[in-house]
């Protein structure tokens, strides 16, 4: 079992950054690729990103190349989702989620674990 908390949300202006931050309780956090998702209001929820449990491979919807990062700390449980040059059409909730085994997922039913999201509000 897997508990996943995500912090790290709030208000910000365009163009502007923050970091997500998803911490997991036990002590095999190592053997889980690890994905971000998001989910706008009426939207389905969208893949994000991914890394693989080593942090050897990331992966990225196109949406977001080049302006954010997934990056992990296996010594301390936690993924990270550094984003920069926000646009308002970033607005979503944003969940991290968990899947066992070495390779990053890209469907969300792949998924086993999941975060309660936390809300990233971007203004024009």
């Amino acid at each position: 079992q897997v508990q996943l908390v995500e912090s790290g949300g709030g208000l910000v202006q365009a163009g502007g950054s923050l970091r997500l931050s998803c911490a997991a309780s036990g002590r095999t956090f190592s053997s889980y690729a690890m994905g971000w998702f998001r989910q706008a209001p009426g939207k389905e929820r969208d893949f994000v990103g991914g890394i693989s449990w080593s942090e050897g491979s990331t992966y990225y919807t196109d949406s977001v190349k080049g302006r954010f990062t997934i990056s992990r700390d296996n010594a301390k449980n936690t993924v990270y989702l550094q984003m920069n040059s926000l646009k308002p059409e970033d607005t979503a909730v944003y969940y991290c989620a968990a899947v066992w085994g070495p390779e990053l997922r890209v469907g969300g039913s792949e998924y086993d674990y999941w975060g309660q999201g936390t809300q990233v509000t971007v203004s024009s």
